[in-house]
């Protein structure tokens, strides 16, 4: 069976990751975005196992001993990590896993896996970006502002990605997201190992005609 491959997106708050994430799993079978396990209260409509892996801090403080997370941070007072275990199982059972990351995570999971593929997803605008943050709620230009530095803080990173992709138009973005997956899932090495019985068959000395 065909190792799946590991795919690392990031965004600034505002890009759309989520959503173009969301549509890209509803689209493609084969992938799935991993579950985080996470130290915080669990928010009403949440499913432990779906949304997050709810733990508390004693037990993602013995994850971390352990070594057992592929990246980890803490947030607001509240730890958030990426279980190696579960990622391992599903790119050796063959399936594509979506890791949805900051930059600083991004760099922990490629030092360990510099295999995975990064994709870091852009506004068009700056001003674009900011009408985003602000539609957002009844929020303060002072919040606003936090958010806005937070972004390009985040934006400064995109050198480290191997794909860009703009958020622009939402359709165009998606198709453009979607075809990196394929396009991964076509290389030489994949297609060789997915289909190795026909390859065999093709190559094969067909028996001379008399």
């Amino acid at each position: 069976m065909s190792q799946g491959t590991l795919f690392i997106v990031s965004a600034p708050s505002g890009a759309g990751k989520t959503s173009l994430v969301r549509e890209l799993i509803e689209r493609l079978d084969g992938i799935q975005v991993s579950v985080s396990h996470t130290t915080r209260a669990r928010r009403e409509g949440e499913v432990n196992g779906v949304n997050y892996h709810f733990t508390d801090a004693a037990g993602f403080e013995a994850m971390i001993e352990r070594g057992d997370f592929f990246e980890y941070a803490k947030v607001f007072d509240n730890y958030y990590g990426t279980s190696r275990e579960a990622v391992q199982t599903l790119l050796t059972a063959g399936q594509d896993v979506i890791l949805e990351i900051d930059w600083q995570g991004a760099q922990q999971v490629r030092e360990q896996m510099p295999e995975a593929v990064s994709i870091f997803i852009l506004p068009p605008s700056r001003a674009e970006l900011e009408r985003r943050l602000a539609s957002r709620g009844t929020d303060e230009h002072a919040v606003i502002a936090r958010r806005m530095r937070d972004a390009v803080s985040e934006m400064s990173h995109f050198n480290e990605y191997d794909y860009l992709v703009i958020n622009d138009d939402f359709t165009t973005a998606l198709e453009e997201l979607q075809s990196l997956v394929i396009s991964r899932r076509l290389t030489q090495a994949a297609m060789s190992k997915r289909h190795a019985p026909l390859l065999e068959a093709l190559l094969s000395q067909a028996p001379s005609v008399e």
